[in-house]
């Protein structure tokens, strides 16, 4: 059993989504980092079994999200908008999740950390009107953050009901 315990995000969902006005990129990037950040903050103060815990009649654990969504940083915006060559993390479908385990959880907390930072740097150059072919659609990069924005509202909805199932913690 570890003594590490996760961590609370350095910025909390309760300091704001970024800009309410003005131009697309910035209010994209900030509501993408406030997905971010939510996501640690319902994963805060647990201990690694209880992150790779499923309480719920499904595959999903909070260390399962955590693990998906790094992939996600990395596949949209490292390799897909950003145009670097990394290998994704996964190459099994559904790995990221079934494969969770406790003994793995500060590492991929750290690693989750870590490719957030890289994935916004990767970014951050590109110009939001740049487009990426995905299984023969083009998208923006734009439409990549609102994509993106998108699956951390469905994991975090995910999150939220683990969380409460585990410990009865809500409104994170």
């Amino acid at each position: 059993m570890s003594s590490w315990i996760s961590p609370a995000p350095p910025v909390l969902p309760e300091d704001g989504v970024g800009p309410l006005v003005g131009p697309d990129r910035p209010m994209l990037e900030g509501y993408l980092d406030f997905c971010r950040a939510t996501l640690l903050n319902i994963c805060a103060g647990l201990t690694p079994e209880q992150l790779a815990a499923r309480p719920l009649p499904t595959s999903m654990s909070l260390l399962g999200l955590i693990r998906h969504l790094t992939k996600v940083e990395r596949v949209w915006l490292r390799i897909r908008a950003g145009g670097e060559d990394v290998q994704n993390p996964f190459t099994v479908v559904d790995e990221d999740f079934d494969r969770a385990d406790a003994s793995g959880a500060q590492l991929w907390w750290e690693t989750y950390v870590q490719e957030c930072a890289l994935a916004t740097k990767a970014a951050e150059d590109v110009s939001f009107e740049h487009t990426v072919e995905v299984r023969g659609q083009v998208l923006s990069l734009r439409m990549i953050y609102v994509h993106l924005i998108g699956e951390y509202q469905r994991h975090n909805g995910h999150a939220d009901l683990i969380r409460e199932s585990l410990d009865g913690v809500t409104g994170r």
